[in-house]
């Protein structure tokens, strides 16, 4: 499956390092496409043109304040990423609750990086998260398995893995799609791969595919989907080089 990722994530490497602005053109792109489609994906109705905007610090009129902070805290978020990756830093329970709390600060600052207190239940899916007093057993089990097991894993498996166990242990009242795709791309650019989109339109195949592996502990679908946005994301590198 990883043959042709494989070869061309080589040729990138070898490309390396690549042009500065061709970087910063490249990771405005791909973080702007990456902000709107999380969180469109969530619900949110802003535009990737009035994405932009917020971005750049204006304020769209006919739009909720929650819809103009989602947008603000997934770009600190991907900063927080970002130096995760730079200083190589370890991850931990306490890493992905900094993660969680920048993507609800401010929208739900009571639950923002704290675990839930109450059932929940994932809207559309088959799957059911466990009840909230075994969300820290869960958790601890999901950093011994990426301790443990993931190491031997191809890092597209890996990330692939990592998000579907965290979505489906859905740890916090809010914000765990947000949080899952934004662990996927840590673990990607952990590796050296550029960050993926999980587009909107594509929103029921990704829901789908991880519903299919929470009930069947099938993940060939979502590591699938993850593989040709991976896929995706390299072309668009290596187009530029």
């Amino acid at each position: 499956m990883f043959e042709t990722i494989n070869l061309k994530k080589q040729k990138l490497d070898k490309k390396r390092p690549l042009p500065k602005y061709t970087v910063k053109s490249l990771r405005e792109k791909l973080f702007l496409e990456w902000t709107y489609n999380s969180n469109a994906i969530e619900g949110n109705t802003l535009t990737i043109n009035e994405t932009k905007v917020v971005l750049e610090g204006i304020t769209v009129g006919g739009k909720t304040m929650r819809e103009h902070l989602e947008i603000i805290n997934h770009k600190e978020a991907i900063s927080y990423i970002e130096d995760i990756v730079s200083e190589n830093e370890p991850l931990s329970e306490w890493q992905i609750k900094n993660i969680h709390r920048l993507v609800l600060k401010g929208i739900d600052d009571e639950y923002a990086g704290i675990y839930r207190d109450q059932q929940v239940f994932i809207s559309g899916a088959t799957h059911t998260p466990p009840p909230a007093f075994k969300i820290k057993e869960k958790m601890e089990e999901l950093i011994k398995w990426y301790y443990n097991e993931a190491p031997s894993l191809h890092p597209i498996i890996r990330g692939a893995m990592l998000h579907t166990i965290f979505v489906g242990i859905h740890p916090f009242i809010d914000g765990n799609g947000r949080t899952s795709r934004l662990l996927l791309n840590l673990e990607l650019m952990k590796s050296g791969y550029p960050p993926i989109i999980i587009r909107v339109e594509n929103r029921l195949t990704y829901y789908n595919a991880l519903d299919k592996a929470h009930t069947e502990l099938d993940y060939t679908d979502f590591i699938q989907l993850v593989a040709e946005e991976v896929e995706n994301s390299l072309d668009l590198y290596l187009s530029a080089i």
